[in-house]
Order: structure tokens, then sequence, then C-alpha cells
């Protein structure tokens, strides 16, 4: 009798906090999450390879773009330093991360700044991002669209 008691409270403790929880709905302002990419060099030599990862986000419709965080990352080389910069349409190039240590992973280095989710800056749709490592003149960059 103990043992029935106990299961039907213990079922009861798992079974409530479900039905407590609210529904999600796929809505049609639900925001959508992007990863955006690029790899660019002019040319082919050692360390020249620079890439960059932007995760951003906005909601269907809306104009505005938020940023949650900056990856980047060289090919070839031992040890460098990034920062990234935004270019929003119609402005000047701005600072949008300093400079950084990358740490080395491998045969690249990599850095980041921001964190996942909605946490970031918002930047107006077509906003370039471009991520420039110190003493490499090719910078890698993206189009938030």
């Amino acid at each position: 009798m103990n043992r029935k008691i106990i299961t039907a409270a213990a079922l009861a403790a798992v079974l409530v906090p479900v039905a407590v929880a609210p529904t999600v709905s796929a809505a049609p302002t639900a925001a959508r999450y992007v990863d955006t990419r690029a790899n660019d060099c002019a040319g082919s030599g050692s360390g020249c390879r620079p890439g960059v990862v932007v995760h951003h986000w906005h909601r269907r419709g809306a104009q505005a773009r938020g940023v949650g965080w900056v990856y980047a990352s060289r090919e070839g080389v031992r040890s460098g330093t990034a920062r990234w910069l935004v270019k929003k349409p119609g402005a000047a190039w701005k600072v949008g991360g300093g400079w950084k240590r990358a740490a080395r992973v491998g045969s690249f280095v990599e850095t980041s700044w921001g964190r996942d989710g909605h946490t970031g800056p918002k930047y107006p749709r077509n906003t370039r991002i471009c991520v420039e490592f110190r003493g490499l003149t090719t910078k890698a960059c993206v189009t938030l669209k």
C-alpha cells in the first residue's frame, strides 16, 4: 500500500509541472536565428584565410537584426589578435569589439565576442560586419540580410 502512494505521489510531481508549463507555438512573429559565415583571402599564402561567423536574429518582416555573437578565426598561424567592425548602411566603419587575443586550436587561431541568445546590439538590415586580424589587410565580412 505504501509503495502505491509513493509511486502515485512521484508521478503527480512529474506531471504537474508539465501541465503548468506554457505552450510554445510557432507564431508568425517568432524570432529567426541565423549563422552567417564567410572565409576570405586575396591570396593563397600561409595565414591568409580569415573567417567570420555572425550569429544574428530577427523577427519576420523586421528591419532590425540583433547580433548575439561574432566569431573570428584565421587559418595557418600560431597566434593572432582580432577585432570586429560594423558598418551600417550609409555610415562609417565603427569598432564592434576591441582587439582580442585569439587562442590556438590545431592549425588555426580563434576568438569570439558576445554570447548566445537575444543579448547583443541591434543593427539595420544590410549592415556589414567584418573581422580584422592585426597585420593582415584582408578582412572576412558578412552582410546581415
